[in-house]
């Protein structure tokens, strides 16, 4: 996505930056490859969190190595080290829009097979299968049927705009 169609997508809300004293070097910057330690929280429009570090230890990461979506990865990039900015993320750069060929009905055979099936599952759970070439993936179970199940694999966050809190509390 280019960056003018980025920004025009995201909604930045921060809070007054540090001024750097007088005669020291400008502050780091997030580039693709930096190792970071922050404090983050995903929450919905309607202000309920579905993730937070800001209670607990920071965390650490390595862009590029998947530890973060892509695009909340993307909204990083050109962060001053002790800012704190919060990013409004549209569906289509947060986890993207509901996609509805990602529900499907699986038979209860296949479910058998690929699943952990001795457990008992209820509509609402996340129910995790064997890929292919030993991965993994999930879809939460909406419905039973005689003879399939139907499952939610958009991610759950999916088609939800939502809000990205960063404290980046150091570049490495």
């Amino acid at each position: 996505m280019a960056a003018v169609d980025w920004l025009t997508h995201m909604t930045l809300q921060t809070a007054a930056p540090a001024a750097a004293p007088s005669g020291t070097a400008a502050r780091k910057t997030v580039q693709v490859d930096s190792f970071l330690t922050l404090h983050y929280s995903i929450s919905l429009e309607n202000g309920t969190e579905v993730v937070s570090t800001f209670e607990e230890k920071p965390a650490t990461l390595l862009l590029g190595q998947g530890q973060f979506a892509p695009t909340l990865e993307q909204a990083l990039l050109g962060m001053p080290e002790g800012e704190r900015m919060t990013y409004r993320l549209a569906p289509e750069l947060a986890f993207g829009p509901r996609n509805p060929e990602l529900l499907q009905w699986v038979s209860l055979a296949t479910l058998r097979e690929n699943s952990s099936f001795e457990e008992e599952y209820s509509p609402g759970d996340l129910v995790e299968f064997n890929a292919p070439g030993g991965g993994k993936y999930a879809g939460v179970l909406k419905e039973y049927g005689d003879t399939a199940a139907l499952f939610d694999f958009n991610h759950p966050l999916a088609g939800q705009t939502i809000l990205f809190d960063v404290q980046l509390i150091g570049i490495l």
